[in-house]
């Protein structure tokens, strides 16, 4: 059973930067596909980025291209996703998931573990 924890969510303005981190336990994570989902009020759960095990392929959602950054120390169990220039519509609780297995992967349903998530609020 993997636990997930993200933290580094908060308030910033448009323009702004935030770096979530996410820090699992009780499995190997290097084992483990790492994702980033979000949900915006009133919106279904939508992807935002992943990378597989060794962190040498990440994906993210056009939205987020440019933009986001995600990367993951697996001497640390953790996987963090950089976020700069941040826009409104980026406003939502963001959460941490993993996929075990070695091909990443879009789709919520795929992901066997998640966190409970972290708000990311960004003011206009």
């Amino acid at each position: 059973q993997v636990q997930l924890v993200e933290s580094g969510g908060g308030l910033v303005q448009t323009g702004g930067s935030l770096k979530l981190t996410c820090v699992a336990s009780g499995g190997a994570f290097g084992d483990y596909v790492m994702g980033w989902f979000r949900r915006a009020p009133g919106k279904e759960r939508e992807f935002v980025a992943t990378t597989n095990g060794s962190g040498t392929r990440p994906t993210y959602v056009d939205s987020v291209k440019g933009r986001f950054t995600i990367s993951r120390d697996n001497a640390k169990n953790t996987v963090y996703l950089q976020m700069n220039s941040l826009l409104p519509e980026d406003t939502a609780v963001y959460y941490c998931a993993a996929r075990r297995g070695v091909i990443t992967s879009s789709e919520s349903d795929s992901y066997n573990y998640w966190g409970q998530g972290t708000q990311v609020t960004v003011s206009s």
